[in-house]
């Protein structure tokens, strides 16, 4: 059995990785943080010309159909770089979203747009600063309008077509479709510890909207895209993880302190150690997650949350000791190291915090030993 990807697969890892260099380097990433505008365009037009964000949709709908082992590996790349663009929301969200719930006629007239790179897209759900549950949603949806607010959503100020969690008539929870190019709402914008990702709360007033596909069960299909889109951030918190533990690895080498290399004392050497390992774990974690994902097995709930947790934690913590290999210049604004860990702490929240990932974790470990005990 191979467990490595295949030849065609790294090309195109190298073919994105090539384009991030060129295109999206430290300086854009800069000027989106520092700077007035939401993402970087120019990246965001880049990877729709390369057909990037159209690695998953078949090319019925305007992608190239290549699959998620292709779409994982260009996660990593773009944590890797850090690029400040909606490819998240709204590739492994929204495009999921339609995708696996919408209808026919609404993935034909959304999908070729957004492979295009002419739409961008956003989830909408958060409404309490504490732990979402299906109470907690208050937005409503009736008569094709929606009312109610979001109070953080990722990639909200710039989307242009959004996935809104809220309760219909019937008091039951769905996911619905706005299209901003023939709706409004108001937007405001909403301080990050990484400001190169936009985030925004919106609030919908007679908002028009409708059903994604044909209704059903909203808390249930959201958990079901949760799923899906942790494995691909997954991907992109290890290619952040391992991009910092090269960064921490080099300043190691070149930095000399009482005429040798700091990366010879065992402090050091031990702190680097540790990144390698929780790298490694989450590396090993990720690769079993993107076969789940490839395939839709039924260990994929189980398989999303090893990855997102143990992925979490190793970016977490290689962007952290980055900063402390680098010493009292790791702290300060000009190194790119505090890029990485702002980076860190926003993909930590993003689907949900550790903690909750960290409990479906120990509920699908229960459920399997569960069912491994009735067999």
């Amino acid at each position: 059995m191979n467990f490595d990807f295949s030849d065609d697969q790294k090309l195109l890892r190298d073919q994105t990785a090539r384009f991030l260099e060129e295109r999206c380097g430290m300086e854009t990433v800069r000027a989106v943080l520092e700077g007035r505008a939401p993402y970087a365009e120019a990246v965001w037009n880049g990877l729709a010309e390369m057909g990037l964000i159209g690695t998953a949709i078949p090319e019925q709908y305007g992608g190239t159909g290549a699959g998620y082992l292709e779409l994982c590996l260009v996660a990593q790349e773009l944590g890797r770089s850090l690029a400040p663009t909606p490819f998240a929301s709204t590739v492994y969200l929204v495009t999921e979203a339609l995708l696996r719930f919408g209808s026919e006629a609404q993935r034909t007239r959304l999908l070729p747009d957004i492979a295009a790179g002419k739409l961008r897209g956003a989830l909408a759900v958060t409404e309490t600063r504490t732990a979402q549950t299906p109470d907690a949603i208050a937005t409503t949806y009736a008569n094709g309008v929606l009312n109610g607010t979001k109070l953080i959503v990722p990639d909200g100020g710039l989307a242009d077509l959004l996935i809104v969690l809220a309760r219909d008539e019937a008091g039951q929870l769905g996911l619905f479709v706005v299209d901003l190019r023939a709706a409004t709402v108001k937007r405001t914008d909403v301080k990050s510890i990484d400001p190169s990702r936009n985030t925004a709360t919106i609030e919908f007033s007679d908002t028009r909207a409708e059903a994604l596909g044909t209704g059903g069960d909203g808390w249930g299909r959201l958990q079901s895209l949760y799923d899906r889109a942790a494995v691909l951030v997954a991907f992109e918190q290890l290619g952040g993880a391992q991009r910092a533990l090269d960064m921490a690895v080099g300043y190691a080498k070149e930095r000399f302190a009482f005429g040798r290399a700091i990366g010879s004392f065992q402090a050091i050497k031990h702190m680097i150690a540790d990144m390698y390992v929780t790298a490694k774990l989450a590396e090993s974690n990720c690769y079993y997650a993107a076969w789940a994902l490839s395939t839709d097995a039924a260990e994929l709930p189980l398989a999303a949350a090893t990855a997102r947790v143990s992925a979490t934690q190793a970016f977490q913590q290689c962007s952290k000791d980055n900063i402390q290999v680098h010493g009292g210049m790791g702290f300060t604004w000009e190194f790119d190291c505090h890029l990485y860990y702002r980076r860190s702490n926003f993909l930590a929240l993003e689907l949900g915090g550790l903690s909750v990932w960290e409990g479906r974790l120990v509920d699908g470990l229960r459920a399997t030993q569960r069912s491994t005990a009735a067999a």
